[in-house]
This record gives C-alpha cells, sequence and structure tokens, in this order.
C-alpha cells in the first residue's frame, strides 16, 4: 500500500575526499581565496560540519580574512543547520564583514535552538533586514509556542514596507491554527487571493489546514475539491481532519478517494486511516491495512496498540507490543503506558509485571506518563504495595499521578491509605481535580462515610470546580446504601445539571424491595433515555420477583421484549500460565469442562461441612428450591476459581479473578469461606471494587 522511501546513500567518498583534501591543507600552509571558496562550498555540499569547522581553524590559524562575507556565510548556514550555536556566533562575532546574509544565518541558528528571545534581540540589533529574517522570526515564534506574536511580526514586516512571501503567510497560518484564530485565519486568507497565491499548493494547504483545525470542515472542503494540483499533503490534512473533528467514515471515504487518484499514500495517510477505521469500531480492517504495510514506523505501532486496547482487545494489544519488539521498533512512552493501562484492563499481573520490566531495561521507568501507568496497573491487579513503591519513587509526581494511588486504595478498600493520602496531597499544595474527588468519594462509600462524603462534596465547590455528574452518582450510591433513598432523589431533584442515564441507573440500583416507588421513577427515567438496555428492566423486574409481584415481573419482560433491549453476558476471567480463560454461568465450552466442575462440586461440599449455605433467595424466578440451588451454584466466578484449582492445586500465589459485573451476594460469601478452605488469598475485581478475601472475611466489609 505503502512504497518504501529510498534514503540517499552517505556519500561517504566525498566526504572521504573532503577530509583528504583539508588534511593535504594542513601540509602545505596557507591557501588561495579560491581555495578555501572551493572547499567551504565542498563541505557545505557535504554537510560536512566536521570538515567546515577544521576549514576555518586553517584560515584563522594562518590569519585568513576573505574579501568579502561569502566563505564566513557558508560556514555559518552550516553551523546554523546543525545546531552549533557557540559556533556560529564566534564566528560571527569575529567577522570583519557582515551582510543580511550574515545576520539570517545567525537568526536562523537561534531559531533551530529555539531560543525566541535571544532570537528577537538578534533581530532588533539587525542593522538591515530582508523578507528571510522576518520569515525565520515568524517561523520561530510558531513553532515554539509564541502564536500572537508570529502574528505581530507578520503585521510589523508589511508596516516596514516587505511583502509577506508564501512562507510567511504559510507561517502566520499555522499560528492562526494553533490559536483557533479564525478571524485572523480569514485576513489572512484574503489576502493570500489578492497576491494571487491561490494556485500555490503549498500555501492553499495552509488555508485549507487552518480552516480544518478551527472546525470549519465544510469550508476546509470546498477548499480541498478546488485545489488544482493536490499533494500527498493535500489529503493527508483533509483526512486527518476529519479523524479529528470525529467523522472517521468520511476519513474513509476520502482515503480510497486519494487511492484512485493515483497518488500514493504516505505512513501519515495510514495512521489517520487507522485510527479512523478505529473509531468506526472497524479493527479488522485496520489490520488488513497495518499487515500490508511493506514499513511501519512507531506511530502506526502505537495507532495499533492503542487502537485494540481502547476497544477490548487488549489480549491483541499485548501480542501486537511483542511482535513491535521483535522487530526492533523502539516504544515511545505512550505506547508503553498505553500497553500497561492493556494489562491493568485484563489485570494481568504477569503481563504487567513483564512489560515493567522492559521499561526499566529501556530506561524510561523513571518517565512521568509511563510511572503513572504502571501504579494504576498494579493497583487494578489488587497489589498496591508495588504500586507505592513506584509511587514513592518517582522523581516527580502529578496530579494524574496522586490520582492513581487514591483510586487504586480506594478499589481495594483501603479507605485510611486513600483519604490520608488526600490530605498529603493537599499539605503538598497539589491542586485536586474532578478524577481526585472521585476516588475521595469512592473510599467514603466502601466505608459507609456519609458525613465525611458529603464534606468532600461540598469541597469540590470550595476548591473553584463544579460537581459532576458521576460526583452526583458517588452521593446517590452512599445515601442509598445508608439507608436515605429519600434524600438520594431529593439530591437528583435539586441537581443544577440533568440527571442522564447513569444517575437513574445508580438510583435503581441502590433500590431494595422496600423502596418501589423510587425504583419505579428510576426506571421510567431509564426506559425513556436507553430503551435499549436491559439493565434496568432486570432491576426492575427483580425487585418486583423479590416482592412476589409476579404479574408485574411479565409486563417489565414483555416491555423489553418489546424494546429489543439486549442482555450482554455476565463473565469472569482468570490468568494461568500466562494465558487469560473467560468462563459464563453454566459454562461448558472450555476443554477442561469435567475437571472443572469435579472440583467445583468437590468444593461446594466441603464449604458446605464448614458453614456455607447457598443463598436461593438471589433467585428471583418462580422455580423449585432444587433448581435455584443449581442456578447458582455454577456462576462465572465459581468456575474460574475451580480451573484454577484444578491447574494449580498446590499454589499459594493469590488466586485472581475478574469479573464484568456486580459480585452476587451468594458468590461473596462464597468466596469467603473458600478462602477458609483453600488457604489461599483471593482477590477478586467486579465492575464495582476489589474484594480481598482471606481467612473468611472480605476487604469490602461487606459492603459493596
Amino acid at each position: 500500500m505503502v512504497g518504501e522511501v529510498e534514503l540517499p546513500k552517505p556519500k561517504m567518498k566525498v566526504k572521504q575526499k573532503l577530509h583528504q583534501a583539508i588534511d593535504l591543507l594542513y601540509c602545505h600552509g596557507p591557501a588561495s581565496f579560491d581555495d578555501y571558496t572551493r572547499l567551504v562550498l565542498h563541505c557545505a555540499r557535504a554537510n560536512d560540519f566536521i570538515q567546515a569547522k577544521r576549514l576555518q581553524s586553517h584560515m584563522e590559524l594562518y590569519l585568513f580574512q576573505p574579501k568579502d562575507s561569502f566563505i564566513h556565510n557558508q560556514l555559518l548556514h552550516l553551523y546554523a543547520k546543525f545546531g552549533k550555536l557557540s559556533d556560529a556566533q564566534n564566528l560571527f562575532d569575529n567577522m570583519t564583514k557582515r551582510d543580511v546574509y550574515s545576520w539570517n544565518a545567525l537568526l536562523s541558528a537561534y531559531a533551530k535552538m529555539g531560543m525566541v528571545e535571544n532570537l528577537h534581540v538578534v533581530f532588533d540589533q539587525m542593522p538591515y533586514r530582508d523578507s528571510v529574517s522576518y520569515n525565520t522570526l515568524i517561523a520561530s515564534f510558531t513553532s515554539n509556542g509564541h502564536s500572537g506574536k508570529a502574528l505581530k511580526v507578520l503585521v510589523r514586516m508589511q508596516e516596514d514596507g516587505f511583502q509577506p512571501t508564501q512562507y510567511s503567510y504559510v507561517n502566520a497560518l499555522q499560528a492562526c491554527s494553533q490559536l483557533l484564530d479564525l478571524r485572523h485565519g480569514k485576513q489572512i486568507h484574503g489576502r493570500i487571493v489578492v497576491a494571487d497565491l491561490r494556485e500555490n499548493t503549498f500555501v492553499s494547504n495552509a488555508v485549507t489546514d487552518m480552516y480544518a483545525k478551527c472546525g470549519y470542515m465544510d469550508r476546509a472542503r470546498w477548499l480541498f475539491d478546488g485545489m488544482i494540483n493536490k499533494n500527498v499533503v493535500s489529503w493527508n490534512l483533509m483526512i486527518s481532519g476529519y479523524v479529528k473533528m470525529g467523522n472517521p467514515d468520511e476519513c474513509i471515504h476520502l482515503f480510497n478517494e486519494m487511492q484512485l487518484s493515483g497518488l500514493k499514500p504516505d505512513l501519515v495517510t495510514i495512521s489517520n486511516v487507522l485510527n479512523a477505521y478505529f473509531q468506526c469500531g472497524k479493527l479488522d480492517d485496520a489490520r488488513k491495512i497495518f499487515c500490508e504495510l511493506p514499513k511501519k514506523d512507531e506511530v502506526c505501532w502505537t495507532i495499533m496498540i492503542v487502537g485494540y486496547g481502547q476497544n477490548g482487545r487488549e489480549e491483541d494489544a499485548l501480542m501486537l507490543f511483542g511482535d513491535m519488539l521483535r522487530r526492533n521498533v523502539k516504544p515511545d512512552s505512550y505506547t508503553i503506558s498505553s500497553v500497561v493501562s492493556s494489562c491493568a484492563k485484563l489485570a494481568s499481573l504477569h503481563h504487567g509485571q513483564v512489560v515493567h520490566g522492559k521499561v526499566i531495561v529501556m530506561g524510561v521507568d523513571s518517565n512521568m506518563l509511563v510511572s503513572s501507568a504502571l501504579v494504576d496497573m498494579y493497583c487494578k491487579c489488587g497489589v498496591t504495595l508495588d504500586a507505592w513503591v513506584i509511587f514513592e519513587t518517582m522523581p516527580i509526581q502529578n496530579v494524574i499521578t496522586w490520582n492513581a494511588m487514591i483510586m487504586g486504595y480506594a478499589q481495594n478498600g483501603q479507605v485510611l491509605e486513600a483519604l490520608t493520602l488526600y490530605e498529603n496531597m493537599q499539605q503538598q499544595k497539589i491542586k485536586p481535580d474532578k478524577i481526585t474527588f472521585m476516588g475521595v468519594l469512592s473510599a467514603c462509600i466502601n466505608a459507609g462515610m456519609v458525613k465525611e462524603a458529603q464534606k468532600y462534596f461540598y469541597s469540590i465547590s470550595e476548591q473553584g470546580m463544579t460537581p459532576t455528574l458521576d460526583h452526583y452518582a458517588c452521593m446517590v450510591t452512599l445515601l442509598g446504601w445508608s439507608g436515605s433513598i429519600d434524600k438520594a432523589v431529593d439530591l437528583i431533584q435539586g441537581m443544577p445539571l440533568e440527571p442522564n442515564s447513569h444517575i437513574w441507573s445508580t438510583l435503581l440500583s441502590v433500590c431494595s424491595k422496600s423502596d418501589l416507588k423510587s425504583a419505579e421513577l428510576a426506571a421510567s427515567h431509564l426506559f425513556e433515555l436507553d430503551p435499549h438496555n436491559a439493565g434496568p428492566y432486570i432491576m426492575l423486574s427483580n425487585l418486583y420477583a423479590a416482592c412476589g409481584r409476579w404479574k408485574d415481573v411479565a409486563v417489565v419482560r414483555s416491555l423489553m421484549k418489546e424494546n429489543n433491549a439486549k442482555k450482554f453476558a455476565a463473565y469472569s476471567w482468570v490468568e494461568v500460565e500466562n494465558e487469560v480463560h473467560r468462563f459464563v454461568s453454566n459454562d461448558h465450552s472450555h476443554p477442561e469442562v469435567g475437571k472443572i466442575y469435579g472440583e467445583l462440586n468437590k468444593l461446594i461440599l466441603i464449604l458446605q461441612q464448614i458453614g456455607y449455605n447457598p443463598d436461593t433467595n438471589i433467585v428471583l424466578h418462580n422455580v423449585g428450591e432444587e433448581e435455584k440451588v443449581r442456578s447458582i451454584s455454577y456462576h462465572s466466578e465459581k468456575l474460574a476459581l475451580a480451573f484454577v484449582l484444578v491447574r494449580k492445586p498446590n499454589g499459594v500465589a493469590p488466586i485472581r479473578i475478574i469479573k464484568n459485573i456486580r459480585v452476587c451476594d451468594d458468590c461473596h460469601v462464597f468466596m469467603k469461606f473458600a478462602s477458609i478452605t483453600i488457604a489461599r488469598p483471593i482477590i477478586m475485581r467486579d465492575s464495582n471494587r476489589f474484594h480481598h478475601f482471606f481467612g473468611g472475611k472480605c476487604s469490602c466489609k461487606d459492603n459493596w
């Protein structure tokens, strides 16, 4: 799809001859003006800074003073090109003859180093300038985040009597794009029309890009469609614009048009198209294009890895990361943090530790983005001690890192640690953000701390922020669990924000059979806001069933069928011997199904002997007792536990189980009893929080 770019081969013979020529120069003594001119031009053409420096030293050794500035200007431009600022400045200071080209070369050296303030000083000292001088200043200001100053220089350029060139306009348009300054962008566009530069592809691309980045895709597309000579950059700007504006379908359509036009897409095109396919959820199409690439750069690998991680294909992300390393493509911190996040989503401690090891070998363990991801990963694998060690040894910590640690403690039931860390954060004058308060409120929920949660909730406004819907959902959860459903309803009805489906779903989830009126209120809103989500129908139906109102159960189930609401499957997974195994309730698809059910049945009998009694009250179907027992005995988390015991009967390490929904009451009790019998910690992560089972107790203190 994309041909490899053939890079020019190093001119080794040319450089060797140049080196030999200057060696001879040192052997023969002083040289003529023509010899120095010829050699300096060879240095410039070969981009050989080292030989240029030797040539300058030879001239200084024999006190050679050129009759004009040409030779020194060539050296200055070469030094500037390689960012050799001190060499350029020293040469410039010792020049007896200077012209505008000399000053421009010095400007270029400062621009190359990003030293915009020094650059401005040199510019103001110039006894004479040309359009290149102004363009260098405009480009440097733009590329170094001083876009407003860049636009002022454009105005000054015209006031000083210089006509802006195509480079002036292009850099000024980039400044407008950075500022999202459509007004000035339109003014510059008007000047481009007057200057008759509309057919200049370089300029037209910049105008199109400015409109696209300012959010005016229709205007950008109109200009793009009117371009006579489109190049790859033209197509890339539009394709990228559609991706950034969340219109992946149009991006893919334009990509197909580009191929029909005969232009070959480059890696920039492909990276944007890969992003578009992931936005559309077309993961297989993305993989097909990726596999067809003859040469893949770091960006394409990263997009694939991130895309898989964000679309629930974490295992594919990990495998692709392995392929990336095997092909000696060096990942950056963003790639690594995404891979670590995939490990966190899978709760794959083994893979997380392997990646952590590679992070140390690569020397990026002190990178804040990577370290924050590692803290989050260890917390989501239930190993907060390792997370804390990384957190404590980070050279710099920002609010993201603090949030990861606070939330990690909260999710793992370490409430005191979470709240203490928040107080430490305050003492260190690190301003919390909205995510910080999610962690703090989650900690309060896990401990049932209503008054403390209210204090933290009100302090959000005191910190200059507005509570989000997620913060309100936390308070609804806490009030509901504490038995104050009426207060939860009052809080919702008094919200300055319009309650969304998350708020009403939270209210419905905390209602018991004694709160039917509030449950019906929440369900009625959910049936309207999200009619195809089966969750609200099931929750309301279960409440009716708990009250024995079987006719109402039938009505809700009928409404659910009428609205074509789909129920997603509950499942659990475990990682054994570096492989993830998934189970659903009553699962018979696993190759070792016979051993799994045999182990589970044996475990149930043992647990019943020490006090476990299946809680059939959670079975809200009008069936016999025996059928109820059978329906709860083989939930996915129990099958996952049994599988680990089959594979690792004598293991001592904690058993880690992940479940995609809230663990039911019976399975929670079952795990507590199991932790006594097998004498191993069981760490379960459900959709609400972590449960650390050991010795018959759970870290959540039965509050989840």
